[in-house]
């Protein structure tokens, strides 16, 4: 990918929540055209398209859009699947394959639940890795509990530091009329809710919402005339670990550790130099081993580093300013949600929840169990 050569030039969000009334493929069509508008482009410019869903999921979404793309990626890997498709797109665009690009995401992750009571055990297929482990009852959230869990064991991570990155999240959204959740809660509220897998209870784990997202990336020639400053991808890197947990070499690292300092060596800068971060927070631990990976702090000193109160607003490091996958909402692959909380906080678009002067932000999303990182560095400025 040629450096400083893509932008993003649009970003949308559907309707999120609850909302029983749409497919996932009209929140898809919804926050497509809402980041078209916020571009100012029209579909004639669209020439790729990102989506997934199915085998066929960008020819489909493309012709339910009335698109005709010449580039298309279906690309997953989890969550941070729109953050790798990205990177595929920027470097289809620098490489002057294609000049603009839409990716767009929908899901009914809530209300599907709500149709059917609840979702079966044999939701998660059990065969290729999965055979080893679902005979034995390891879900996903048991995975991360275990992760949760050993960092506790080696560095002293305490129950209270985990906490503390649910209660900042939630004071980001008790400022986001958008988000799903906005009671303010306390550490105490964290640990008096249901025990859903030790030591997780409830408010250590992501939401379930329905919800959709776009982002639009252009060339440089495109982004000069879009109806917005353009916000600059300045360096992105992913990276994949493990599926089973016996293939995991260490429970107490990602591969952010491996993604990250590539993204940050690609955009030229540092951790240090950062002004506000979208981290991955499917459960209260991914944050706690994303902020150690990616270098904000030095491996097993992120439980004092988040006691700090360095994630909420006026931190160190404001961090899901949206509030997040614990209070905002998450439809199931939250990545794409990471970019457009991102990019307006460089366009200074966030009212309340807006950090000041805002330059550079640290995207990294994650898929899988912490099996697949990937991590962006977006700038205001080239």
């Amino acid at each position: 990918m040629a450096a400083h050569k893509v932008a993003i030039v649009g970003v949308g969000l559907s309707d999120c929540g609850r909302v029983p009334d749409k497919t996932a493929t009209a929140l898809m069509a919804q926050a497509a055209r809402r980041a078209l508008a916020d571009s100012g482009l029209n579909k004639s410019d669209i020439d790729g398209l990102g989506a997934h869903g199915s085998l066929l999921a960008p020819i489909e979404v493309g012709e339910y859009l009335g698109l005709r793309p010449t580039w298309v990626d279906s690309t997953n890997v989890g969550g941070s699947s729109w953050e790798e498709m990205a990177r595929h797109a920027a470097a289809a665009i620098a490489a002057g394959e294609i000049d603009v690009a839409l990716l767009t995401y929908g899901s009914t992750a809530r209300s599907d639940v709500k149709r059917r009571k609840r979702a079966s055990a044999a939701a998660m297929p059990a065969d290729g890795a999965m055979q080893y482990e679902a005979p034995y009852g390891v879900t996903l959230i048991a995975k991360y509990a275990m992760a949760a869990r050993r960092h506790m064991i080696e560095y002293g991570t305490t129950i209270e530091q985990l906490a503390e990155i649910a209660v900042a999240a939630h004071e980001w959204a008790a400022m986001n009329e958008n988000a799903f959740d906005r009671e303010r809660i306390t550490i105490e509220d964290v640990a008096a809710a249901p025990m859903l897998a030790d030591p997780f209870t409830s408010r250590h784990v992501c939401l379930r919402t329905d919800g959709g997202g776009a982002v639009i990336l252009a060339n440089e020639e495109v982004a000069r005339d879009c109806a917005k400053a353009p916000v600059w991808i300045l360096g992105a890197a992913s990276a994949a670990s493990h599926v089973s947990m016996s293939e995991w070499a260490d429970f107490t690292t990602s591969a952010a550790a491996v993604s990250g300092p590539k993204a940050f060596a690609r955009a030229g800068v540092s951790p240090a130099d950062i002004d506000v971060c979208q981290l991955y927070d499917s459960f209260t631990s991914t944050v706690l081993l994303t902020v150690e990976d990616l270098g904000f702090c030095a491996k097993g000193e992120g439980g004092p580093f988040v006691a700090t109160g360095a994630l909420r607003p006026g931190g160190s490091l404001p961090t899901n300013t949206d509030g997040g996958g614990l209070a905002s909402c998450h439809p199931g692959m939250r990545g794409m949600f990471l970019m457009v909380e991102a990019v307006r906080q460089l366009r200074g678009e966030c009212g309340p929840c807006q950090v000041d002067n805002a330059e550079l932000a640290c995207v990294h999303a994650m898929g899988g169990f912490f099996s697949h990182s990937a991590t962006m560095i977006l700038g205001r400025d080239r």
